[in-house]
């Protein structure tokens, strides 16, 4: 086991592939969600034969809740089983907006399903709404469990509230969100038991369980198996632990085999590490030097508890890795001209991408303080080597500052509009990134970004 790594990443062939097409794997995933949607809706058309009168209207709206509230789970599951077709094409963070959205969705048509459902039938039954719910939970097959479903789906949407997401730290609500898994095992019973739609349909019964199956076998496939066959393979260690600014440290991981990996300058994987305090979260942190079949490299600042104890990590350390995952490669440039925009730590993935990246490349590099200016003899080292042009932009001293507006960026990118951008760092910054590139007239499909923001 070596004790310590090369002084510096050496410097990357840079890819010389033409800028490629739009991917139709985001189109296509949308037609199929959709489809699903629309052959769901047939299902019930085909078992209704009518709707009379308010009970009819109350029970069949709550039996099409219920099938979508069913169905979107499932979708759910997929969107987020980090399927490697999915993740390259559409990007793990446009997923994870997809699957929040869809979460939303979700939850409401879950709650309105068990709203009108109870209310159809207390009509129905002349009782009221208490009795008839505790007729429903107690005597319907598998509806208690179903309620514990629905009332765990309830807590998740709390702690993904964005009010109370932002008082927990990630890894707290990563933990409880693995309580969606639970939910869906336990409401699925209920939906073949007691939906009108199945009962005495085989072949709908059989295309549920084949989407729910389906579903279960690529999430155990991708997010359990994958990750510890991946330890077993390439036996990926900490090798060594280097300090770059104050409160960042980049952490040099070695193993075997490192190249099947696959990783590409620009993606991320999922660290768990294997010692005391940290083997129970997996956390996301890009790569911040291109892959090399010797070692891989992570670069962290120090944001949290996750985060301060990497500084402390002792080589040798075992390490299980999910991945590699994410959309911000070479595979989204639409031209030969680029410009990398970072901040913060931020500049990891953006490092990677401006040793590697073809054509013209200006890299933006934006911090608090020059000292806070991680990798910044790389990146020198980089722009010498390939003749391309960085910019560092401090807040402090306010003679070196710049605002974050589209009269600055064009005054140091004058033909910013015919770039292609890629764009990492914190919230607040990209979100004035995103403005101010869309009034300097930079193409919103030509933005390219990724957030680890949960």
């Amino acid at each position: 086991m070596p004790s310590t790594m090369p002084p510096a990443p050496a410097m990357t062939r840079r890819s010389r592939s033409a800028p490629r097409r739009l991917s139709p794997v985001p189109v296509l995933a949308h037609l199929t969600i959709w489809g699903g949607a629309a052959a769901v809706l047939a299902l019930w058309w085909s078992d209704t034969p009518s709707v009379v009168g308010p009970v009819g209207w109350l029970t069949g709206a709550g039996r099409i809740t219920g099938l979508l509230a069913g169905y979107a789970c499932a979708s759910l599951l997929l969107l987020m089983a980090r399927v490697p077709l999915l993740d390259r094409a559409v990007g793990t963070d446009r997923l994870a907006r997809w699957h929040a959205m869809g979460g939303r969705y979700t939850i409401s048509l879950a709650c309105a399903h068990v709203l009108l459902i109870i209310w159809g039938y207390s009509l129905e039954s002349h009782t009221g709404v208490v009795g008839q719910t505790a007729t429903l939970v107690l005597h319907y097959p598998d509806l208690l469990k179903g309620t514990i479903g629905f009332l765990l789906f309830l807590l998740t949407a709390i702690v993904s509230a964005r009010a109370v997401r932002r008082r927990m730290p990630y890894e707290t609500w990563h933990f409880l969100h693995f309580a969606t898994y639970l939910a869906v095992f336990l409401a699925f019973g209920h939906q073949l038991s007691d939906g009108a739609d199945f009962v005495g349909d085989r072949p709908a019964r059989l295309a549920w369980y084949t989407l729910y199956i389906g579903a279960a076998a690529l999430l155990a496939w991708y997010r359990f198996a994958v990750p510890v066959l991946r330890v077993l393979r390439h036996r990926l260690y900490v090798a060594e632990v280097r300090p770059e600014a104050p409160g960042v440290v980049s952490v040099y991981l070695s193993g075997s085999r490192l190249e099947e990996l696959r990783a590409e300058p620009g993606q991320f994987f999922r660290w768990r590490f294997l010692t005391r305090g940290l083997w129970w979260a997996a956390n996301p942190y890009s790569l911040s030097a291109a892959p090399h079949p010797a070692y891989l490299r992570i670069t962290v600042k120090a944001s949290g508890g996750h985060s301060a104890a990497l500084a402390h990590l002792q080589p040798g350390t075992r390490v299980l890795a999910e991945g590699p995952y994410g959309a911000l490669t070479a595979r989204r440039r639409r031209s030969r001209k680029t410009l990398l925009l970072g901040g913060g730590v931020g500049i990891t993935p953006l490092r990677t991408l401006f040793e590697t990246l073809p054509g013209e490349v200006i890299l933006i590099y934006r911090a608090r303080r020059p000292e806070d200016l991680a990798l910044r003899t790389e990146l020198d080292g980089v722009a010498a080597a390939r003749g391309a042009i960085v910019h560092y932009v401090v807040g402090e001293p306010a003679a070196y500052s710049s605002p974050l507006t589209a009269r600055a960026l064009r005054g140091l990118v004058p033909d910013l509009a015919e770039r292609d951008v890629y764009l990492c760092g914190p919230p607040g910054m990209t979100e004035a990134a995103l403005r101010a590139l869309h009034d300097a007239g930079v193409p919103r499909r030509r933005v390219h970004h990724e957030s680890f923001t949960f």
